[in-house]
C-alpha cells in the first residue's frame, strides 16, 4: 500500500529536482523580485499577459526545496487563467497554508497545490511557500515593488 505523505513528499521532490516553468520569459509583459531574508530565498515571476489572462507564466532564483517546489506547482496552476481566478487561486493558497481561522480553502480550486498542505505545520517554512505567491501577487496588483517575507 502507498502511503499518501510519500506521495506527497515525491511530488515536492519531483518539482523542486525538475521545477516546471523554471527560467526567464523573454515574452514577458510583466516581472516582480522575491526576497526571503530569513533563508535566502530569491525569486523572480515573469508573466506575459494577453487581455487579463496569463498566457504564459515562468520564475527564476534560488531557494529550499519547498520554495521551488511552491514557484514551480504555482505556474502550473495559474497558467492560462485569468487574472481574477488567479486571486482566488492565492486566496485559496494562503487559507491553506497559513490555516486562516476565519475562512476555509476551496480544495477544488486548489487541485494539487493542497501537496504544500502539511507546510502549515511547519510555521517557518510557510514564508517558503509563499515567497512566489506574494511576488505573483503583486504583479496582479501591479505593486512594482520588490516583495520580502520579513
Amino acid at each position: 500500500m502507498y502511503n499518501i505523505e510519500e506521495l506527497y513528499q515525491e511530488i515536492i521532490i519531483d518539482h523542486n529536482q525538475k521545477p516546471r516553468n523554471f527560467g526567464k520569459l523573454a515574452t514577458a509583459t510583466a516581472s516582480e523580485e522575491g526576497y526571503n531574508p530569513l533563508c535566502g530565498d530569491q525569486v523572480t515571476v515573469y508573466i506575459e499577459f494577453e487581455d487579463k489572462v496569463i498566457k504564459a507564466i515562468k520564475f527564476s532564483g534560488s531557494g529550499c526545496a519547498i520554495s521551488k517546489a511552491s514557484a514551480s506547482l504555482m505556474t502550473e496552476s495559474i497558467n492560462g487563467k485569468t487574472k481574477s481566478q488567479a486571486h482566488i487561486i492565492f486566496n485559496n493558497f494562503r487559507q491553506m497554508i497559513t490555516k486562516t481561522a476565519d475562512k476555509n480553502f476551496d480544495s477544488n480550486v486548489l487541485g494539487d497545490l493542497e501537496v504544500l498542505k502539511n507546510v502549515s505545520e511547519f510555521p517557518a517554512r510557510i514564508k517558503c511557500a509563499t515567497l512566489a505567491w506574494h511576488t505573483l501577487k503583486s504583479i496582479l496588483d501591479k505593486n512594482n515593488t520588490v516583495i520580502s517575507t520579513k
